[in-house]
């Protein structure tokens, strides 16, 4: 399979510099199958706590699936070896590991049959997706740097006086409203007023697959973290939440270590995302013991 790129389908301008974008052959992006399973996980495998969202989506789900929210596609070149791989849907996530893959990625984004809410990537090439993906002066509607926060063996267990459990359906109400609360601070969209049955599924399909870890005082959720994604090397952890009256008693860095030691019984690594003017929360997890390693750039369209 050769590349053929046409001529000046695309005109940027930086500093009043004009330059022509080629574009890359469309027909070396192709629909990503179960068939490909195998192929596409070693692609991922290379990097794994960078793509460790994606790899869960097809552990659990396959590479085909409504639950997905997307479709998964795949870039080739020429000699039709992968380049990029991208979930392409609700949450939008790009591996791309040449510029082709990455604009070929953008102009499938603008025909996706799913309504895209946000975008995911390491460093800036996200930016870089958004510039190629819109096709007039839009903006997006939200766009912030996030750091990427990472624990292994060996580090300092704090000593915790809480019990953290396994969460179950009894208790979805209140962790639907906690992990609602978070996604509000971090995408200024409440999931529970935008769609509540869709969000309370996906709340109770965590709970089914033993993703939730809680902390009941009294009745009342204090600390709650999510197993969002995971493989066999890495655990991805988000919706970490502390009630408000609970917050200063040190609930939150003392709970979150111990739910990573217990974690990290079952993989090698466990890693994080969190908006960079989080300063506070930061503090937290560093408490814990979590380390900052790196950065990516999410988009909320």
């Amino acid at each position: 399979m050769r590349i053929v790129k046409s001529v000046a389908s695309r005109v940027e301008s930086n500093s009043n510099v004009l330059s022509v974008v080629a574009v890359p052959n469309m027909k070396n992006i192709v629909r990503l199958s179960d068939d490909n399973q195998v192929e596409v996980l070693a692609f991922l495998r290379q990097r794994p706590v960078h793509t460790v969202v994606m790899m869960s989506f097809i552990k659990d789900n396959g590479l085909d699936s409504e639950l997905n929210r997307g479709k998964f596609f795949g870039y080739r070149n020429e000699e039709a070896v992968l380049e990029g791989v991208a979930l392409i849907g609700h949450t939008t996530l790009i591996e791309a590991r040449t510029d082709d893959a990455l604009h070929a990625f953008a102009i499938q984004a603008r025909t996706s049959e799913t309504p895209i809410h946000v975008m995911m990537s390491e460093g800036k090439a996200i930016e870089r997706f958004w510039s190629l993906y819109r096709q007039d002066a839009t903006e997006p509607r939200l766009s912030f740097t996030e750091k990427l926060f990472e624990l292994n063996f060996p580090f300092p267990v704090q000593e915790c006086e809480w019990d953290i459990t396994l969460a179950d359906h009894s208790q979805i109400e209140q962790i639907a409203e906690a992990h609602a609360e978070v996604a509000f601070i971090e995408s200024g969209v409440n999931p529970l007023e935008k769609d509540r049955e869709g969000f309370l599924k996906r709340c109770a399909r965590r709970i089914d697959m033993e993703r939730t870890f809680v902390v009941f005082e009294n009745g009342k959720l204090l600390f709650k973290a999510d197993i969002a994604a995971e493989t066999e090397d890495v655990f991805y952890i988000e919706g970490v939440y502390v009630a408000p009256e609970a917050r200063g008693r040190g609930i939150g860095p003392k709970c979150l270590s111990k739910l990573s030691a217990e974690l990290l019984g079952r993989v090698e690594n466990i890693c994080m995302l969190s908006n960079r003017k989080f300063e506070k929360v930061h503090a937290s997890f560093e408490k814990a013991g979590y380390k900052s390693t790196d950065e990516c750039t999410t988009i909320f369209v």
